[in-house]
């Protein structure tokens, strides 16, 4: 029993011990691994340390570069500025030395101006004295000539006295009759301009740009397929219909009709636009449907020039005129809608035909008809002024009228009023400012040719071709060109430009000369 009790206790005790050894161990091993992880951590930390400070490190040294670059960028600002103060200053200085010489030179002038004017004064007391001789003589002479006429018959000395009189009223006539004509010419130039510009300002018209080119919008790019067809049998279909070229390119959702005659253009656009609608798009197809809208077409043309003939108040005008004024809503000149420049001359044309107490029905008559001949151009072969003669002569119109439309462009003499206000009336309505448009190269091309004409003549030494090329402003040398010879120069200027160039309208020249005299007070 005993030996039991040692026995267990010594297995109690033994296992204490093994218990404790156990426990000794684990929380070494414990104690080890956290040695292990706290020096992880701290390696880690101290690594994310140093990477943070060569962060630092190079933020700092960017940062310096930066205010660097900055301070090089302010210094050269400055030191350019101080560059341009001083070539201002030298520049200055040089224009006061400039200034100097040019009045040392003006006061050289001034002293041979002087010597030449105290020659010109003994030349001209040497003169004056020469005259008073030949004055003498002349008194003598007449103091002679009348104690012979003295010695005459009365009706010698009557006849001799009359025809005196009679030289001196035909000179004094002569001047009164100059005098008139001019009066009467700057009358009529006012008069004239007075009725222009009152029809001018009766009249507003708009005006739309030139174009050969219409461009169609498609819903989608899987439509220029479609619209080209099998080997292309949709599109040559579709042009031989209209007769205009269809242009399928890169641009998106968008086909291009090109073609001179706007009309053909109007019926290839408005088929192409039910084609896509409808879906069905194959030649069969495109040939009914662009015949149904040249048929809309004509109606069109038919309502749209019996809207200009309503509008003018006109009666009579033959059905065939009305749908080729129809046409010119669809023609366009130099950017201006031909129907609406017809209807613009038409009311200048009323205007002034009322200023001067014409018959304003025929003057409307001849303004709306003058340009018919445009409706056709592209087919007949001539001048529109003569195919639309010929027009309204074989549509009945009266031969005054057909007469005025064939000369409108000079093609024949005027022999009436309504010959020369047709002219008036055309000009006008082309040439005012805004109505037509021209290509910018072009443009620039008339101005420079302006001025280079103007630089060629001798004196002068600027030219400014101003408002849109209508006005030439001329400045003159005044040490070489006098104001007499001014007024020469302008007439010189003009036509020059008249013969070497083309434009609309007209063009005012202004010839400037300015003396100017400065001084300095110091």
């Amino acid at each position: 029993m005993l030996t039991n009790i040692y026995v267990v206790v010594s297995i109690v005790i033994i296992v204490g011990a093994l218990s404790f050894i156990v426990g000794y161990v684990t929380r070494r091993r414990q104690a080890e691994g956290k040695m292990n992880r706290a020096e992880k951590i701290a390696k880690r930390m101290l690594d994310d340390a140093q990477k943070e400070a060569k962060t630092l490190l190079k933020e700092a040294k960017l940062e310096a570069r930066d205010q660097l670059y900055k301070s090089r960028i302010e210094f050269d600002k400055e030191s350019k500025d101080r560059r341009l103060e001083l070539s201002a200053l030298e520049k200055r200085l040089v224009q006061k030395e400039e200034n100097l010489d040019r009045k040392v030179d003006l006061l050289d002038k001034k002293e041979k101006d002087l010597s030449r004017k105290e020659r010109q004064v003994f030349e001209n007391e040497k003169v004056v004295r020469d005259r008073q001789k030949e004055l003498d003589g002349l008194i003598d002479r007449e103091k002679e000539e009348l104690q012979r006429i003295a010695g005459l018959s009365l009706a010698d000395a009557k006849n001799i006295l009359l025809k005196r009189i009679e030289d001196d009223v035909r000179y004094e006539a002569s001047v009164f009759i100059k005098k008139t004509e001019d009066d009467l010419k700057m009358q009529a130039d006012r008069k004239a301009q007075e009725i222009i510009s009152t029809a001018i300002a009766r009249c507003a018209a708009d005006y739309t740009v030139e174009r050969t080119v219409t461009v169609v919008n498609l819903p989608s790019d899987e439509m220029k397929g479609r619209i080209i067809g099998r080997e292309g049998r949709n599109i040559r279909a579709l042009e031989q219909a209209t007769g205009v070229d269809i242009i399928i390119d890169d641009t998106p959702e968008a086909v291009v009709i090109s073609g001179f005659d706007a009309v053909r253009r109007e019926v290839a656009r408005l088929a192409l636009e039910k084609l896509i609608v409808d879906g069905r798009i194959h030649p069969a197809r495109i040939e009914d449907v662009c015949e149904k809208t040249k048929k809309e077409m004509e109606k069109r043309l038919v309502e749209q020039g019996e809207a200009a003939v309503l509008e003018t108040g006109l009666m009579g005008i033959h059905p065939e005129i009305v749908k080729l004024l129809g046409r010119l809503h669809y023609r366009t000149s130099y950017g201006q809608n031909v129907l609406l420049h017809s209807l613009e001359a038409a009311s200048i044309m009323a205007t002034m035909a009322a200023e001067l107490g014409l018959n304003i029905k025929v003057a409307k008559r001849i303004g709306l008809l003058h340009d018919i001949g445009k409706a056709v151009d592209y087919e007949i072969e001539g001048s529109h002024a003569v195919i639309g003669a010929d027009l309204a002569k074989k549509c009945g119109e009266n031969p005054g009228i057909v007469y005025a439309i064939r000369g409108h462009h000079h093609d024949v003499e005027p022999q009436n009023p309504y010959d020369v206000l047709i002219e008036a009336a055309d000009a006008v309505s082309a040439a005012r400012p805004g109505v037509r448009g021209e290509t910018v190269e072009t443009y620039i091309q008339r101005l420079e040719k302006l001025e280079s004409i103007a630089n060629a003549f001798r004196g002068i030494n600027r030219s400014y071709a101003i408002q849109a090329g209508r006005e030439l402003r001329v400045i003159v040398e005044p040490e070489k060109v006098n104001d007499a010879e001014a007024a020469g120069l302008a007439r010189d200027i003009s036509k020059a430009i008249q013969a070497e160039l083309e434009y609309p309208g007209q063009i005012k020249v202004t010839v400037i000369r300015e003396v100017r005299s400065v001084d300095y007070a110091k």
